[in-house]
Protein backbone atom coordinates (compact mmCIF):
# COMPACT_ATOMS: atom_id res chain seq x y z
CA UNK A 1 0.00 0.00 0.00
CA UNK A 2 2.94 2.29 0.90
CA UNK A 3 4.43 1.46 -3.10
CA UNK A 4 0.67 2.87 -4.23
CA UNK A 5 1.06 5.71 -2.16
CA UNK A 6 4.48 6.99 -3.74
CA UNK A 7 3.59 6.49 -6.90
CA UNK A 8 0.18 8.54 -6.80
CA UNK A 9 0.60 12.06 -8.99
CA UNK A 10 1.63 14.95 -6.09
CA UNK A 11 -1.01 17.40 -5.90
CA UNK A 12 0.15 20.39 -4.61
CA UNK A 13 -1.27 22.43 -1.86
CA UNK A 14 -0.57 25.43 -0.65
CA UNK A 15 0.80 24.73 2.90
CA UNK A 16 3.37 22.19 1.07
CA UNK A 17 4.11 25.38 -1.78
CA UNK A 18 5.41 27.82 1.51
CA UNK A 19 8.31 29.68 -0.37
CA UNK A 20 7.57 32.87 -1.37
CA UNK A 21 7.02 32.38 -5.43
CA UNK A 22 3.88 30.71 -5.15
CA UNK A 23 0.34 32.26 -3.52
CA UNK A 24 -2.85 31.55 -3.55
CA UNK A 25 -5.61 33.10 -5.68
CA UNK A 26 -6.93 34.63 -2.75
CA UNK A 27 -3.50 36.21 -2.15
CA UNK A 28 -2.67 37.24 -5.67
CA UNK A 29 -6.01 39.08 -5.92
CA UNK A 30 -5.38 41.21 -2.93
CA UNK A 31 -1.96 41.99 -4.16
CA UNK A 32 -3.59 42.90 -6.96
CA UNK A 33 -6.15 45.20 -5.22
CA UNK A 34 -3.41 46.35 -3.02
CA UNK A 35 -1.03 47.76 -5.97
CA UNK A 36 -4.18 49.47 -7.83
CA UNK A 37 -4.87 51.34 -3.98
CA UNK A 38 -1.02 52.35 -4.28
CA UNK A 39 -1.69 53.57 -7.77
CA UNK A 40 -4.71 55.40 -7.47
CA UNK A 41 -3.19 57.01 -4.04
CA UNK A 42 0.01 57.99 -5.91
CA UNK A 43 -2.59 59.80 -8.94
CA UNK A 44 -5.26 61.13 -5.66
CA UNK A 45 -1.69 62.93 -4.49
CA UNK A 46 -0.58 64.46 -8.09
CA UNK A 47 -4.06 65.66 -8.80
CA UNK A 48 -4.13 67.23 -5.34
CA UNK A 49 -0.83 68.65 -6.17
CA UNK A 50 -2.27 69.78 -9.93
CA UNK A 51 -5.07 71.29 -8.13
CA UNK A 52 -3.00 73.42 -5.03
CA UNK A 53 -0.71 74.51 -8.10
CA UNK A 54 -4.08 75.45 -10.21
CA UNK A 55 -5.78 77.77 -7.18
CA UNK A 56 -1.96 79.52 -6.44
CA UNK A 57 -2.08 80.19 -9.97
CA UNK A 58 -5.79 81.65 -9.95
CA UNK A 59 -5.17 83.80 -6.97
CA UNK A 60 -1.93 85.01 -8.74
CA UNK A 61 -3.63 86.18 -11.72
CA UNK A 62 -6.59 87.69 -10.43
CA UNK A 63 -4.17 90.35 -8.90
CA UNK A 64 -3.70 93.16 -11.43
CA UNK A 65 0.00 94.41 -12.17
CA UNK A 66 1.25 97.65 -12.04
CA UNK A 67 1.41 99.65 -14.80
CA UNK A 68 4.34 101.55 -14.71
CA UNK A 69 5.61 102.63 -17.68
CA UNK A 70 9.09 100.32 -17.30
CA UNK A 71 6.34 97.53 -16.96
CA UNK A 72 5.35 98.46 -20.44
CA UNK A 73 8.07 98.72 -22.10
CA UNK A 74 9.78 95.03 -20.52
CA UNK A 75 6.19 93.75 -22.01
CA UNK A 76 6.87 94.83 -25.45
CA UNK A 77 10.45 93.68 -25.38
CA UNK A 78 9.89 90.21 -24.40
CA UNK A 79 6.48 90.46 -27.26
CA UNK A 80 8.88 91.77 -29.67
CA UNK A 81 11.31 88.56 -29.47
CA UNK A 82 8.50 85.90 -29.39
CA UNK A 83 6.80 87.43 -32.44
CA UNK A 84 9.97 88.19 -34.30
CA UNK A 85 10.95 84.09 -33.77
CA UNK A 86 7.25 83.24 -34.45
CA UNK A 87 7.78 85.34 -37.88
CA UNK A 88 11.12 83.55 -38.86
CA UNK A 89 9.54 80.02 -38.51
CA UNK A 90 6.20 81.76 -41.04
CA UNK A 91 3.64 81.82 -38.31
CA UNK A 92 0.83 84.40 -38.84
CA UNK A 93 0.18 84.08 -35.16
CA UNK A 94 1.06 83.58 -31.69
CA UNK A 95 -0.56 82.05 -28.19
CA UNK A 96 0.18 85.15 -25.51
CA UNK A 97 -1.75 83.74 -22.62
CA UNK A 98 -3.02 80.82 -21.04
CA UNK A 99 -5.10 81.05 -18.23
CA UNK A 100 -8.02 79.40 -16.43
CA UNK A 101 -11.78 79.66 -17.06
CA UNK A 102 -11.87 80.62 -13.29
CA UNK A 103 -10.58 83.98 -14.41
CA UNK A 104 -13.94 84.82 -16.53
CA UNK A 105 -16.76 85.39 -14.80
CA UNK A 106 -19.23 83.10 -16.67
CA UNK A 107 -16.21 80.53 -16.62
CA UNK A 108 -15.63 80.44 -20.30
CA UNK A 109 -19.31 80.67 -21.89
CA UNK A 110 -18.91 83.45 -24.05
CA UNK A 111 -15.58 83.13 -25.11
CA UNK A 112 -16.53 79.53 -26.17
CA UNK A 113 -19.66 80.52 -27.85
CA UNK A 114 -17.66 83.60 -29.27
CA UNK A 115 -19.80 86.41 -27.91
CA UNK A 116 -19.24 89.43 -29.21
CA UNK A 117 -18.96 90.79 -25.17
CA UNK A 118 -16.54 88.33 -24.46
CA UNK A 119 -13.95 90.44 -22.91
CA UNK A 120 -16.22 91.76 -20.53
CA UNK A 121 -16.33 88.94 -18.87
CA UNK A 122 -12.19 89.06 -18.40
CA UNK A 123 -11.36 89.85 -14.44
CA UNK A 124 -7.54 90.52 -13.15
CA UNK A 125 -4.66 90.03 -15.59
CA UNK A 126 -6.68 88.42 -18.63
CA UNK A 127 -8.24 91.84 -18.33
CA UNK A 128 -5.09 93.51 -18.55
CA UNK A 129 -3.42 91.57 -21.87
CA UNK A 130 -6.75 92.46 -23.66
CA UNK A 131 -6.12 96.16 -22.46
CA UNK A 132 -2.74 96.13 -23.53
CA UNK A 133 -3.49 94.47 -26.78
CA UNK A 134 -6.55 97.39 -27.16
CA UNK A 135 -4.30 100.33 -26.00
CA UNK A 136 -0.42 99.02 -27.77
CA UNK A 137 -1.26 96.62 -30.88
CA UNK A 138 -4.69 97.05 -32.14
CA UNK A 139 -3.87 99.95 -33.79
CA UNK A 140 -0.82 98.39 -35.13
CA UNK A 141 -2.99 95.97 -36.87
CA UNK A 142 -2.74 93.07 -34.54
CA UNK A 143 -5.70 90.95 -33.99
CA UNK A 144 -6.73 88.92 -30.23
CA UNK A 145 -8.86 86.37 -30.32
CA UNK A 146 -9.69 83.43 -27.44
CA UNK A 147 -10.55 80.38 -27.36
CA UNK A 148 -11.00 77.75 -24.86
CA UNK A 149 -7.72 75.22 -25.43
CA UNK A 150 -8.32 72.46 -22.65
CA UNK A 151 -11.51 70.49 -22.26
CA UNK A 152 -10.86 68.68 -19.01
CA UNK A 153 -13.25 65.93 -17.97
CA UNK A 154 -15.45 67.73 -20.94
CA UNK A 155 -15.61 70.97 -19.59
CA UNK A 156 -14.16 74.29 -20.03
CA UNK A 157 -10.90 74.45 -18.64
CA UNK A 158 -8.02 77.03 -20.01
CA UNK A 159 -8.42 79.65 -22.04
CA UNK A 160 -5.78 80.92 -24.99
CA UNK A 161 -5.23 84.50 -26.25
CA UNK A 162 -3.58 84.60 -29.58
CA UNK A 163 -2.30 87.70 -31.55
CA UNK A 164 -2.67 86.96 -35.16
CA UNK A 165 -0.52 89.16 -37.82
CA UNK A 166 -1.62 88.01 -40.76
CA UNK A 167 -3.31 85.46 -43.41
CA UNK A 168 -2.08 81.79 -43.66
CA UNK A 169 -0.99 80.72 -46.48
Amino acid sequence: MEAVKARAPDVLKADELGDESFMSAADLRKYMADMEMARASKEADRAGGADKAREKLIKELSEPVERTPERVHEVVQVLTGKLRAAADKGQTELMVMRFPVALCTDKGRAINNMDEGWPDTLTGRPRQAYEFWQDHLKHLGYKLSAMIIEWPAGLPGDVGFFLKWGQKR
